[in-house]
């Protein structure tokens, strides 16, 4: 990596930072605003879409630094995250198991009928 590409990251990482400081601000203004006796609703969505913009700004321009800091150091290209996948996963295999015991117990219970 060039010398100009490491301070372009650089760069783009201390907006990252700015954004996180901006995320921080409106999260705190809105949480002021709540805080009010009789919160004014203009404020409180004003303070709402700056904060889930700035969250937006923040986990777009992270995401893009992890996709290349993961091309860097693997060569491949960053395959996202999967822990929804394997949270999926997990829940569907403990309904499995309890709807497989739940039958299993039907079955002894018809057998100790008959």
């Amino acid at each position: 990596m060039s010398s100009s590409q490491s301070q372009d990251r650089l760069k783009q990482l201390q907006e990252i930072e700015k954004e996180i400081v901006k995320v921080v601000s409106s999260a705190g203004h809105a949480l002021q605003e709540l805080s009010q006796e009789q919160p004014v609703e203009e404020n409180l969505n004003m303070h709402t879409r700056e904060f889930l913009n700035s969250l937006q700004g923040v986990e777009k321009g992270l995401l893009e630094q992890i996709t290349y800091l993961t091309e860097v150091a693997t060569g491949q290209p960053h395959e996202g995250s999967i822990y929804g996948a394997e949270k999926d996963f997990s829940l569907t295999c403990q309904g499995t198991r309890i709807a497989k015991q739940h039958v299993e117990d039907l079955v002894q219970e018809f057998q100790n009928q008959t």
